[in-house]
């Protein structure tokens, strides 16, 4: 990939500095975290058909990465129980930060920008005192923590911001874990999700819990339409079988829970890997890789509209017309009608989350 450094050093050199966008990487669809064969980590940059435009080194594997609203800077998170974070100027592949959590507090793999690109936040544990934080980063500073607050529950996963607006949104999956104990889950049997509407200084705006019969089920990723519904997937931690897998909801009207064919639910084995929707919100995937399938629901009604099988697919990003899926084995496929199509094959075990750059 041309990286443009020299275009950049004639124009610096003539005293005329450009404003920098997402174009000057090539105008990227998605971003996703990857590995190669060779073992080494990278953050992978693909257009909305699954062409490879960018692959950049990342210090260790990455679960979800955040693309910045203007400028071709993504924040490539590591997965739970990770303590940093990686600020990659896509248009070059420089890292130019390295976010570190304080003490005391492990990152969750996701974080959101404010909509100006000003601020940054990020979903973190802190692990003492078994509560949930969110930390605030100031970006024109070089990304330095000036704060955090409350989010509102245990074990906040993944946080988005209502588009047009600057109201965040917290999956509070109500699962507690403690870096000494690895990935353990230490609370399962007194958790209690929800999910949390924050103003960016923390002001919880509305709180929704699950019926007291889900208790166990984690809320874990979301996806946000235009319209502010949000669509949010869940992870079933007992063996008996899963109440729920998605939930919908806007603030200030009621929760909805769509119920699933008893087959397809059974297959799902309780875990639901990623969401999105398309943006007026009019349909909701979800895809689980184990049990291999995508599923697309009419987000109005929650009746099921589309049932796709793919091994191992977990990432889910919108095109203007549908879905777009990524997976364990190397495979970006667009979801039109009710077929996989533009399917591309890389030589790359893709992680959890195909993320939408939007500038």
């Amino acid at each position: 990939m041309t990286t443009r450094r020299g275009f950049l050093g004639g124009v610096l050199a003539s005293g005329f500095v450009p404003a920098i966008g997402w174009a000057d990487a090539g105008s990227p669809g998605f971003l996703n975290a990857a590995r190669q064969p060779d073992g080494q980590y990278v953050l992978v940059g693909l257009t909305k058909d699954g062409a490879e435009l960018f692959r950049l080194p990342i210090p260790d594997r990455g679960h979800a990465a955040t693309a910045h609203p203007n400028r071709p800077e993504a924040v490539g998170f590591a997965r739970r129980p990770g303590t940093f974070a990686y600020v990659v100027d896509c248009s070059t592949g420089a890292i130019l930060h390295r976010l570190n959590s304080p003490e005391g507090r492990h990152f969750y793999g996701h974080g959101a920008f404010s909509q100006d690109g000003t601020t940054l936040f990020t979903t973190e544990n802190d692990y003492e005192l078994g509560e949930g934080r969110i930390g605030v980063w100031d970006v024109a500073a070089g990304y330095k923590r000036i704060g955090e607050f409350a989010s509102g529950g245990i074990g906040p996963h993944e946080i988005k911001r209502i588009p047009g607006r600057e109201t965040l949104v917290i999956a509070n999956g109500g699962i507690d874990t403690h870096p000494d104990s690895g990935r353990t889950k230490l609370n399962i049997p007194t958790m209690q999700p929800n999910l949390t509407y924050l103003s960016p200084t923390g002001q919880i705006l509305e709180m929704v819990s699950l019926p007291q019969n889900m208790h166990m089920n984690s809320i874990r990723h979301l996806a946000v339409s235009n319209d502010g519904t949000v669509a949010f997937g869940m992870q079933w931690q007992t063996s008996s079988e899963a109440p729920a897998l998605l939930g919908l909801h806007q603030m200030g009207k009621d929760l909805r829970l769509p119920e699933l064919p008893q087959d397809l639910h059974h297959r799902m084995k309780g875990y639901v890997g990623s969401v999105a929707m398309t943006p007026d919100g009019t349909e909701t995937a979800i895809s689980s890789p184990r049990g291999g399938l995508v599923l697309v629901f009419d987000t109005q009604s929650g009746a099921l509209l589309k049932t796709l099988e793919e091994p191992d697919v977990c990432g889910l990003g919108t095109l203007n017309n549908g879905f777009a899926i990524s997976t364990g084995t190397g495979r970006f496929g667009a979801i039109e009608g009710a077929e996989l199509s533009q399917i591309r094959t890389h030589d790359l075990q893709f992680d959890n989350h195909l993320v939408a750059v939007t500038g």
